[in-house]
């Protein structure tokens, strides 16, 4: 890459005027997709134009989806439907994994459930090279909601440590305990199979195939336990990673992502919904003060996350559509990636178009005719490896590319129509530079990107009163971080 490549200082730079008199841009007229590979996105950052305007709209050109590389390709082309089914299965054959069931029975119950997934976990430790580590993570859980005597909850956590950023951390877990009717029926059958035991698969699977891989970043596989319960592994899990001041960039909870079928029968094999907060459920009173100033109630680190997964894994290499929807969870209801939304950390949770409730949270049962309970037979196995394949895309590519740039802030020391941004340089030996990306304030993804190079500082002849603006850092293969939406600052 040369450094003209990286500038985006053309001769024919549209100004902020022109961006101000030329017609409003909607997301779909600017390409609606993101990220582009470095060359062609540095090519023509002077000539931003949307597609069917027929002019200059602003500074940079229209983002492109970031494609996956030839390692990522191979990775995807692992992953193995069989072993999924045979896992989901495995799970459901314990018969409950409610979190209160027995945990010593070697047949039955969440310990023998624990006990097995723990066990795989090894095999795959033991074929990585050294490159994997697995950990039983215990606490014991006093009594509280639902909760009516000590509890001992485990989590088995697998980690993949990075080879060039090991201190950068990125989080899929899912939720291996499972419920019937009585969320406090620990003895009747409570197979599991589509809650969770669909996005345990998905977490074992690409432990297994990224075991073998050397990672940028550290990608930790977790099984957690106690979610029907109250959320009480993942909590824990999050405690334990800001306790020891872990620089978790992303996090996310697969729950019940097993079945594409709705409950009256149509099937929806071709979309995932991924759930992404706007404020942060961490914000602090000072820190809602400044949102409200200057707007970003869509541009939470957690929807930058989610934009991230979009261009990454939205691709015909998955073969699935990502659907994000603008809320922390369902209406009213959670999973295990809001204790990281607490700890402050970005995350989102991935889950089935369409629920059928027959097949959740339900006792084992025929009821006219009609079959109840979370069974195997409900899921779709080909479903859920296109969901591994989303999950694999979007962490190997985060985990590949530069960390989300940290200190991004706008320049308000003068009033200008200029818009001065400043960042803190990453410390990635294969970082090339950075780009800023903006979109109209209604638009809702980025739609333009500029190169700007290796800095740390530049100044687009675009008003910030008018777009938001973000940066995310390039390695020099083309890999592209999560966005950083700037705060004001000096």
């Amino acid at each position: 890459m040369t450094s003209q490549e990286f500038r985006g200082d053309g001769p024919t730079r549209p100004s902020r005027r022109t961006f101000l008199s030329a017609a409003t841009v909607t997301a779909a007229a600017a390409g609606a997709t993101v990220a582009a590979p470095l060359a062609t996105a540095a090519s023509g950052a002077a000539s931003g134009t949307a597609a069917g305007s027929g002019g200059p709209v602003g500074p940079g050109r229209p983002v492109r989806p970031q494609a996956p590389d030839r390692e990522l390709r191979s990775l995807l082309r692992e992953i193995d439907k069989r072993r999924i089914e045979a896992t989901v299965r495995r799970l459901a054959a314990f018969g409950t994994r409610h979190t209160l069931s027995s945990q010593d029975d070697p047949v039955r119950g969440i310990g023998a459930a624990r006990d097995w997934i723990y066990g795989q976990m090894r095999g795959y430790a033991a074929r990585s090279g050294g490159r994997l580590t697995v950990e039983l993570q215990s606490y014991v859980q006093e009594p509280a909601s639902r909760i009516p005597v000590p509890t001992v909850i485990t989590n088995v956590v697998a980690t993949l440590r990075g080879e060039s950023s090991p201190e950068r951390i990125y989080v899929v877990t899912g939720h291996y305990d499972s419920r019937c009717t009585d969320v406090m029926d620990a003895t009747s059958d409570a197979p599991g199979a589509d809650d969770d035991a669909s996005g345990v698969a998905v977490a074992m699977e690409l432990a297994r195939v990224m075991s073998t891989r050397d990672s940028g970043a550290t990608i930790v596989f977790a099984a957690v336990a106690g979610e029907e319960q109250g959320l009480y592994g993942s909590g824990y899990l999050a405690r334990q990673f800001r306790a020891a001041g872990a620089d978790v960039q992303g996090m996310f909870s697969d729950d019940i992502v097993g079945s594409s079928t709705a409950d009256d029968g149509t099937r929806d094999r071709r979309t995932l919904r991924l759930f992404a907060e706007g404020v942060p459920t961490a914000e602090t009173p000072a820190e809602a003060n400044t949102r409200r100033a200057v707007g970003g109630e869509n541009d939470s680190p957690s929807r930058q996350l989610a934009r991230f997964a979009s261009e990454v894994a939205d691709n015909d290499s998955t073969g699935m559509r990502i659907r994000v929807i603008y809320r922390r969870d369902r209406y009213l209801r959670g999973s295990d990636h809001i204790p990281f939304l607490e700890q402050g950390y970005p995350a989102g949770r991935f889950t089935e178009p369409h629920e059928d409730f027959a097949h959740q949270h339900q006792d084992v049962r025929v009821v006219d005719g009609r079959q109840y309970g979370d069974l195997p037979e409900f899921c779709d196995y080909e479903y859920i490896t296109r969901v591994a394949k989303v999950n694999a895309a979007a962490l190997w590519s985060l985990a590949q590319a530069p960390g989300t740039p940290k200190d991004v802030v706008i320049v308000t020391t003068n009033l200008t129509n200029d818009t001065e941004l400043r960042w803190t340089r990453g410390s990635e030996p294969d970082l090339a530079g950075y780009e800023v990306v903006w979109r109209e304030t209604t638009a809702p993804e980025w739609t333009h990107v500029i190169p700007v190079g290796d800095v740390t500082t530049t100044t687009i002849d675009l008003s910030k009163d008018n777009v938001f603006f973000g940066v995310r850092a390039v390695d020099t293969a083309g890999h592209r971080s999560p966005v950083a939406f700037p705060r004001p600052g000096s």
